[in-house]
């Protein structure tokens, strides 16, 4: 009893001489509690050794160009991450597994192309979308109708492909205007005549050839489907005639050689 008498007031100041071990910080990053900071690192993956704590994530600057299937280790309270200026050039499906409750998101200045429409069903709580100063012609609306919380959304500086193929997000975005941000620089890259021409700028008139020519995916099927029939169908039909032609021309001659039997002994 004497013994616990005498550590009783000693036990505090070991403690505070010697304090439990905080989470693992990246070898490369700067933390400090809940936020951790790796960029202009060179890195070129995500670091793994990150606390479970962490609720901002700063990865700009470095030479990431992959996200693969679970890039990121199980950060529930992560509610901030910014990659932008990497060399991102591809977003696995399953990337972004466990950051559900994830608000802020940075991907801007990259080489993003495509995306997929799963890329970012993870993300049931992101509010703010930055794609702006990416390689995007296009964009599926199903990637962004994937994001019930979405507040605002940046696709500046994009490569936009003005032609039928961007009238379904141009409907999306019309129907959403008040979560588009910077639309002033939303602008076509291509055709030739509508370069820097505004996509917010376009009316239903713009689209009324594309609606009248473009097919439903039923009549698609159809075509498919009877094109390559039609196409043998006429092969045996040219056979055919072909050889009822050669068939008439035999039934003449033989004919001819039947009345004139001299002439065809000749020939």
């Amino acid at each position: 009893m004497g013994c616990w008498r005498v550590l009783g007031p000693v036990l505090p100041l070991l403690l505070l001489l010697h304090p439990p071990p905080s989470p693992a910080c990246p070898a490369a990053c700067r933390c400090s509690p809940g936020e951790v900071d790796c960029s202009e690192r060179g890195l070129r993956e995500v670091p793994w050794s990150l606390s479970t704590n962490t609720s901002t994530l700063w990865l700009g600057y470095n030479f990431i160009t992959v996200l693969g299937p679970r890039s990121f280790p199980p950060l529930p309270g992560l509610r901030l991450l910014s990659l932008p200026h990497n060399r991102l050039e591809l977003i696995h499906g399953r990337a972004l597994l466990g950051l559900g409750a994830l608000q802020d998101l940075d991907l801007s200045h990259n080489h993003l192309s495509v995306l997929s429409p799963e890329t970012f069903l993870p993300l049931a709580s992101l509010a703010t979308l930055n794609l702006g100063s990416n390689r995007l012609g296009e964009l599926e609306p199903a990637l962004l109708s994937a994001l019930p919380q979405l507040r605002a959304l940046l696709l500046q500086d994009n490569p936009w492909v003005c032609s039928c193929g961007i009238l379904p997000l141009w409907r999306w975005l019309s129907l959403n205007r008040e979560k588009v941000r910077e639309k002033s620089l939303l602008l076509c890259r291509v055709p030739e005549q509508l370069n820097k021409y505004p996509i917010m700028a376009f009316g239903d008139e713009s689209f009324r050839q594309c609606q009248e020519t473009s097919l439903s995916s039923e009549q698609y099927i159809t075509f498919f489907i009877i094109g390559p029939f039609s196409f043998i169908a006429s092969i045996f039909f040219c056979t055919f005639m072909g050889s009822v032609v050669v068939f008439y021309h035999s039934l003449r001659r033989e004919s001819h050689c039947w009345r004139r039997p001299r002439i065809c002994r000749v020939h």
